[in-house]
C-alpha cells in the first residue's frame, strides 16, 4: 500500500505511467549497471520526465535536468557524456538525479554505495542525507552496512532469510539488539584494532537491515 493505493492491483504496464509512479523511484545498486550505456548523461536524467510529465515543454525540461545536476553536485560540462566517461562517484550521482526527478516522496534505495570505492561513498551518502531533508523524501534504505544504517535510518527492520525478526527504532536496535542474528550483525561491524588486540569472528552473514 503506498499513499492509501495498492499498487500491487494496478497492472505493471498500467503502473509505468500511472500518476503514483512519479512519487516511487529508485536508486540502484550499481550505477554502471543501471545506466543505459547509449544514454548521455543528460539523457539518462531527463528520462522519467519524457515518460511521466510528456507534456513538459522541452525548455522546461532542459532548466529541470541543469536544476538536477546542481543539486546533485555533478558539472553541467559532463552532462553530455556517456557513462563509460563517467567515475563511479559520478554515474551514482547521475542515477541519483534521474530517481529525483519527479519529485518522489518515496525513494527506494537498494545497496546505493555498495559499487563504489570507499572515499566516494561518504561523498554519496551525504549527498543522500542532504537530498532526504531539502526534498522531504523518505528512505527504504536497504543495505548489510549497519554503521550506514545508523547514519541515515530512523527506523530499521532487520530481516533474516526473508522474514522479519526484529524492528524499531534505530538507537532502540543499536543499542540494545533483542536477537542474536541482530547481535551478530553490530559484531561484524568493523572497529579499529587495540594496540595488543586481535579481531576473530564470523562476518559471513546473510540477508541484513532495511
Amino acid at each position: 500500500e503506498f499513499l492509501g493505493q495498492d499498487i500491487a492491483a494496478i497492472p505493471a504496464k498500467q503502473f509505468a505511467r500511472h500518476a503514483l509512479r512519479g512519487k516511487l523511484q529508485m536508486v540502484f545498486q550499481d550505477p554502471t549497471d543501471s545506466l543505459n550505456p547509449r544514454w548521455s548523461a543528460e539523457r539518462s536524467i531527463v528520462d522519467p520526465l519524457l515518460r511521466l510529465s510528456p507534456d513538459m515543454p522541452a525548455a522546461d525540461r532542459q532548466a529541470r535536468v541543469l536544476e538536477l545536476a546542481s543539486l546533485v553536485g555533478l558539472p553541467v560540462e559532463l552532462l553530455n557524456r556517456f557513462p563509460h566517461q563517467l567515475s563511479g562517484g559520478q554515474k551514482a550521482r547521475v542515477g541519483i538525479a534521474r530517481a529525483v526527478a519527479m519529485e518522489p516522496e518515496l525513494l527506494i534505495l537498494d545497496e546505493p554505495t555498495a559499487a563504489l570505492d570507499v572515499s566516494v561513498q561518504a561523498v554519496v551518502l551525504n549527498l543522500l542525507e542532504d537530498l532526504k531533508h531539502r526534498l522531504g523524501m523518505s528512505y527504504l534504505f536497504i543495505s548489510h552496512d549497519l554503521n550506514v544504517v545508523r547514519l541515515l535510518c530512523d527506523r530499521i527492520i532487520v530481516m533474516q532469510h526473508g522474514e522479519i525478526v526484529e524492528q524499531g527504532h534505530a538507537h532502540e536496535i543499536m543499542d540494545t539488539p533483542k536477537t542474536d542474528y541482530t547481535r551478530s550483525l553490530l559484531a561484524a561491524i568493523p572497529h579499529p584494532p587495540a594496540a595488543d588486540a586481535s579481531i576473530t569472528g564470523n562476518t559471513e552473514l546473510q540477508d541484513g537491515a532495511l
